[in-house]
């Protein structure tokens, strides 16, 4: 029987390389309006916590439909679903581009999200199967690494066309790179050999989803994503309002340069990944949720360099956790019995919920308090991540 790609492998680097293309793609796609939220509102005339709804929109949706497509995916295959997701969200990338309307771009965005839930429900069920299990915690770490170049390529790319020739051009900008991405997707990536056909019927599927939320240690997971990712997005939601705004001054293109913090968040994931590889996952978790709560308590200074040091740390510790977390996901549930499909897909809709609510909240935060009121919710948010993180070094472990 196949054991998995092993590093060094020519299949391990296709698998490699197409999820880290399928990440940045996916994910500049997602948070391709975050970088111009205050352009958008003043085209359209809107306030920042209305800007913010072409986020949380596309995050809400994008956590619904995993819902259905994680479960599916353990059925009908997840090759299949990632090159569908990646064709559908390029189109609805260009129709974002397109939308002639405020009401006709939230809408554009909210089919985004679902298009885009494809790849995040099942990559890493996917590494988990495909690769050799000595390297699950190191890949899940690239992939999450992919996510964060999307991350940080999507809001530069977004930020300075929109400033250079309006955000339309700066939405076409991001569809383009995503249908590049799709091709190296659609020319790399294997196919599933170790993949197995879960049982179908609704009895099978609610019994799965029973055994995927009665392990205490995967709901633990499942809310660390959550709050994590509530965190992180919802202070980058409002930071470009703060710097442009007085005591900075900045211009969309400048403030949008802070997001250039976004490589440490792939270092980050991949160097937490190989140590959770070798001293185990229950050592390093912890740590990533404190080192962004230091990040975060710099952005208190009126400091623009201390504020982007805050911001950088932040994503270390961020993408530290998640890169963990959501390795540590589909390893948990198959030593449990437990879909590694369904648990992948919880924890994505946690996560994507998660950024939903409590990015909206920071905004909210922002009108009604300022910058300290985001500081305090976001560390509120980080430090119910943190004691889950310890909370998990004494829950047994099934091996993993």
């Amino acid at each position: 029987m196949h054991e998995g790609h092993l590093p060094g492998s020519s299949g391990y680097r296709r698998v490699v390389v197409a999820l880290f293309a399928a990440g940045l793609a996916t994910f500049a796609l997602l948070y391709s309006t975050q970088a111009i939220l205050p352009a958008l509102a003043a085209r359209f005339e809107v306030s920042s916590t209305e800007a913010t709804l072409t986020m949380s929109l596309a995050t809400v949706s994008l956590g619904l439909a995993l819902l259905v497509v994680g479960p599916l995916s353990d059925v009908v295959g997840r090759t299949r679903l990632i090159h569908l997701s990646m064709l559908a969200s390029v189109l609805c990338a260009i129709g974002c581009a397109l939308a002639p309307s405020w009401t006709m771009l939230l809408v554009m965005r909210c089919l985004m999200g679902a298009a885009l839930a494809g790849l995040p429900a099942v990559a890493t069920a996917y590494l988990r199967e495909e690769l050799h299990a000595s390297t699950h915690a190191r890949a899940a770490g690239l992939y999450v690494g992919g996510t964060a170049l999307g991350g940080m390529t999507g809001r530069l790319l977004t930020g300075y066309t929109a400033e250079l020739a309006g955000w339309r051009w700066s939405l076409g900008a991001a569809a383009l790179l995503a249908a590049v991405c799709a091709l190296v997707v659609r020319r790399l990536l294997p196919p599933s050999r170790r993949f197995v056909a879960a049982p179908t019927g609704i009895r099978a599927a609610a019994s799965m989803a029973r055994r995927a939320v009665g392990d205490r240690a995967l709901v633990g997971l499942y809310v660390i994503g959550g709050c994590s990712a509530g965190a992180m997005i919802g202070m980058l939601n409002v930071v470009g309002f703060r710097l442009e705004g007085p005591g900075f001054g900045l211009g969309l293109g400048a403030a949008s340069l802070v997001f250039l913090v976004y490589p440490l968040g792939s270092v980050s994931a991949a160097s937490f990944g190989r140590l959770a590889d070798r001293v185990g996952r229950r050592a390093v978790l912890p740590i990533g949720a404190v080192v962004a709560i230091g990040g975060v308590l710099l952005t208190l200074s009126s400091s623009l360099v201390v504020v982007v040091a805050g911001l950088a740390l932040l994503v270390v510790g961020f993408f530290a956790v998640h890169g963990i977390a959501s390795g540590w996901v589909p390893a948990r549930a198959h030593a449990g019995g437990v879909s590694a499909g369904q648990a992948a897909s919880l924890y994505t809709v946690t996560y994507y919920l998660g950024s939903s609510v409590f990015g909206s909240l920071s905004a909210q935060a922002w009108t009604d308090f300022g910058w300290p009121g985001v500081v305090v919710l976001t560390v509120l948010l980080l430090v119910v991540t943190g004691a889950l993180a310890l909370r998990l070094r004494v829950t047994r472990s099934l091996l993993a």
